[in-house]
């Protein structure tokens, strides 16, 4: 009897220019946004990819970066925050780390919460270091906005694309939340 195997997820990357370096938008067939990286830390996508989804898992073709993902995650480096809220993301990752990450796109933007918070928002208060190693493991930075989580000092902890990236972001998102309190038209 033969064996089937199944088949791999057709995945496209693209590039796009940003205020913070080169962005790899990684999207399925569906429009869904798979995984974000850095240009300068590629090795690091591709490790995060055959994480998820195990070396024959998927196949990468590249893409010119005008897909509606792309162009929502331009207008929010332009300064419409808003823009990557509603985009579709679908991710592999064990149920607990799928948790985290949902309750990481409700923190507020402009706003940061610590590991313990958010362990608290999951109503896993315990769970401290289990939710920053789901946070470290994050594979849509940006639009899954892992960056907002500070230590319980306030200070600005590790990001996989780097902590000069991190505060940039930060400051960004309070920039444009200011402009937006202060009546200005982004949001």
């Amino acid at each position: 009897m033969e064996r089937t195997l199944p088949e791999s997820l057709q995945l496209t990357i693209e590039s796009l220019e940003t205020p913070i370096g080169v962005m790899r938008i990684v999207t399925d067939r569906a429009g869904a946004l798979r995984a974000v990286g850095w240009l300068d830390l590629e090795e690091r996508l591709q490790r995060d990819l055959h994480r998820q989804y195990g070396a024959p898992g998927f196949r990468l073709e590249a893409g010119r970066a005008t897909s509606e993902v792309s162009r929502s995650i331009r207008r929010y480096f332009a300064g419409e925050l808003s823009a990557i809220d509603a985009l579709p993301v679908q991710t592999a990752g064990t149920a607990f780390q799928r948790e985290v990450w949902n309750a990481l796109r409700a923190i507020p933007c402009g706003a940061t919460a610590t590991y313990a918070e958010l362990a608290t928002r999951i109503g896993r208060p315990a769970a401290v270091r289990a939710v920053g190693a789901a946070n470290g493991a994050n594979p849509v930075g940006v639009v899954v906005p892992c960056h907002r989580v500070v230590g319980a000092d306030g200070a600005l902890t590790g990001y996989g694309g780097g902590l000069e990236r991190k505060a940039w972001l930060l400051r960004h998102e309070e920039k444009a939340r200011r402009l937006t309190s202060l009546g200005g038209q982004r949001r």
